[in-house]
């Protein structure tokens, strides 16, 4: 471990606020306004920090760490994903194996804070994350799975700086599939629409939104963050399994792994703009046909 593979994730991560910014003023755009600015969400995180947290009567202590433990968690999870030229600051074989433990430990926590509270409908937005979880965390175990066959590896960081440019032209196929599951799990487990609507304040129609309602102070801004850690991790992920790195200069890389990000993160936008929200009835089978491409993208490369 060296001074650059702790710099680039420390930087990722003090960035992460700004995917979510770019990704509401694309729907701003979109709908004919000028957005909030790209540094909102820091100034939203520094106002909750000063305030107080008001704490349900029926809360125990399961609330409180619980929120913590998924921070921390999403934060361990970010720290084992590589930054476009460096390596991830803890690296070896299968860590991408701990990353969806690590995700699936986040989601645990969150649902175990949201049950101590009492309410029936952060209950029901539990009992909905928990059902999604069913279809998601296979299938990012699949697709991470399929990229190390593809390459050889056995660790992220190693995947990614193994990646080459022929790797497309003899798997183009299984790797589209591959992107396109990714993406669509990127919406889903960062509760993006058409899966869930972030902006919305129906309680009947929220997941992960719903779930947080007793959040507050700190650790409100303890959600917002590791939610855009989470976000900033899939669409880490995302772009460094679909960009060929392994021949590219260290500037260049990262160059392109920047402009990865924005883009993922224009895309975002641009689906929230143009798609509604699912019918929940629906989302089971839209996440049953991500595992499926994975599947698919697996016979393929079998083949």
């Amino acid at each position: 471990m060296n001074a650059a593979s702790i710099l680039a994730p420390t930087a990722l991560l003090l960035a992460a606020p700004v995917l979510p910014a770019v990704v509401l003023r694309i729907k701003a755009a979109v709908a004919g306004r000028r957005g909030p600015s790209l540094f909102q969400l820091y100034f939203d995180l520094a106002k909750l920090w000063r305030k107080e947290a008001i704490l349900s009567a029926t809360s125990t202590v399961v609330f409180v760490a619980g929120t913590a433990v998924a921070a921390l968690a999403t934060l361990g999870a970010a720290l084992l994903v590589p930054v476009g030229w460096q390596k991830a600051p803890l690296a070896f074989p299968w860590d991408f194996l701990l990353v969806v433990g690590l995700l699936g430990v986040a989601r645990v926590a969150t649902l175990a804070a949201a049950l101590d509270t009492g309410s029936s409908f952060e209950g029901m937005g539990a009992s909905r994350e928990a059902l999604f979880s069913l279809f998601t965390e296979p299938a990012l175990l699949l697709a991470l799975g399929c990229w190390a066959t593809l390459s050889g590896k056995r660790s992220l960081s190693e995947i990614v700086v193994s990646l080459e440019p022929n790797l497309w032209s003899g798997n183009g196929g299984a790797l589209a599939l591959l992107a396109g599951a990714m993406f669509v799990l990127l919406l889903a487990e960062n509760s993006r629409v058409p899966f869930d609507d972030p902006a919305t304040h129906l309680e009947l129609t929220m997941i992960h939104e719903v779930m947080v309602l007793d959040h507050s102070g700190p650790l409100l801004a303890s959600v917002e963050m590791a939610s855009a850690w989470k976000l900033a991790l899939f669409s880490s992920l995302l772009v460094q399994t679909t960009l060929p790195f392994a021949e590219l200069s260290p500037l260049v890389r990262a160059a392109s792994f920047a402009t990865g990000l924005l883009v993922v993160a224009v895309a975002v936008g641009i689906v929230e703009s143009t798609m509604a929200r699912l019918r929940l009835v629906k989302v089971p089978q839209f996440l049953l046909g991500a595992l499926g491409m994975t599947v698919l993208s697996w016979l393929l490369l079998g083949n």
